[in-house]
């Protein structure tokens, strides 16, 4: 995670609009924690590649499409 978290935690609220609920800052911090993990993950390799994917994806629908 970010070593300021805090200070991003705020700029995060900061931008939201005057009139924002609980339930909408605490949607957009779960937004931004996912992004985080999902950022890390990358880092570490633990992603799948973009071909693969599609590659996946395609023999699903062929398999569906019979």
């Amino acid at each position: 995670m970010p070593t300021n978290l805090k200070k991003e935690v705020i700029a995060l609220i900061k931008k939201l609009p005057e009139e924002v609920t609980l339930d909408d800052i605490m949607y957009h911090l779960y937004v931004k924690k996912k992004i985080l993990i999902g950022l890390q993950e990358v880092d570490q390799g633990k992603s799948i590649p973009h071909e693969e994917v599609m590659d996946n994806a395609k023999k699903r629908l062929e398999k569906w499409l019979k």
